[in-house]
Parts: C-alpha cells; sequence; structure tokens
C-alpha cells in the first residue's frame, strides 16, 4: 500500500532538493531507503531549480544579442528537462511506496531553495553533495553549505561514499 504524503494538515514536511547530478539521485534513493519510516508522518516535495542563467547568457556572450526565438527555443528545453527529472524522482518515489509532490521554480539555486523552505513551510531539508573540493567551493559555490547556514530549518547532506 503507497504512503501519501501530500502537502497537507499539520503534518511535518520534508523537501528534497534535486538536480541533474548523479548525487541528486543517490539523496533520493538515501532518504527512501533510510527514512521512509520517518516519512510515513511526513510530507514529501521533491523540488527542483531551473536557473535564471545559463544557456541564454552563455549565448549572449559568445554571439552577441541572441534571437528571441532561440531563448524560448532553450528556456523550453530546460523546463521539459526539469519536469522530466521531477517525474522521474516521482516514479523512484512511487516504486519505494511514497506518494511525493513535485515543484520547480526558477532562480538561483542557494537562494529559491531556502525561499521555499520559507514559502512551503518545510520542517527538514535534504540535499545531495557534489563532494567538491574547497577551490571549486570557493569559485563554483555551494548551495548544500549556502542552505546548512541559511534554511529556516534542519538540513541534511547527504554525501555518497567513496
Amino acid at each position: 500500500m503507497a504512503k501519501h504524503l501530500g502537502l497537507g494538515g499539520n503534518e511535518r514536511k520534508v523537501m528534497i532538493a534535486i538536480d541533474e547530478s548523479e548525487c541528486s539521485h543517490y539523496a533520493l534513493n538515501w532518504v527512501l531507503h533510510n527514512l521512509q519510516d520517518s516519512l510515513s508522518n511526513s510530507s514529501l516535495l521533491i523540488f527542483t531549480v531551473r536557473p535564471l542563467t545559463g544557456y541564454s547568457s552563455i549565448i549572449a556572450a559568445s554571439y552577441g544579442f541572441p534571437h528571441p526565438e532561440l531563448i524560448r527555443s532553450v528556456e523550453e528545453r530546460r523546463e521539459r528537462i526539469s519536469l522530466a527529472l521531477l517525474e522521474k524522482a516521482k516514479d523512484i518515489c512511487a516504486n519505494q511506496g511514497v506518494i511525493a509532490k513535485t515543484i520547480s521554480e526558477f532562480g538561483d539555486p542557494q537562494e529559491t531553495i531556502c525561499e521555499a523552505v520559507e514559502k512551503f513551510n518545510i520542517n527538514l531539508l535534504i540535499l545531495g553533495s557534489h563532494g567538491r573540493g574547497l577551490l571549486q567551493r570557493f569559485f563554483l559555490g555551494s548551495v548544500s553549505n549556502y542552505c546548512v547556514n541559511n534554511a529556516k530549518c534542519p538540513v541534511i547532506v547527504v554525501k555518497k561514499a567513496e
């Protein structure tokens, strides 16, 4: 029997933020295998962020001002990828007997995740760790580090064993 983890009532709300990375997939599976008993009394929200920057700004920087059709095409492709990612995550949950809600929003990943924690009254945030070294974190930033320090709820960062 599937456990429905809808977002309503006085349930605890757990959010896992995912992207296309292997570490996000690992974190989702880790949650389903290690926290499933805890999830039976909680709502599960699978959340992904579509960055506002990306292909459009790269194209603009490389080729000058891009044609609006090109920008629209790139953004539509990114939306399809995001929706497919959420659908795959939802299917993984369903295969483990968990029915989850999915949400995708635009923005800077670290800020948008923390804003979603407040917006959806999340009680526990779970993120995968990319396992970047100090230098990479310095130049690329760390979404998980930002969320640990700024989210208004406890945060679990799942790091894949090597």
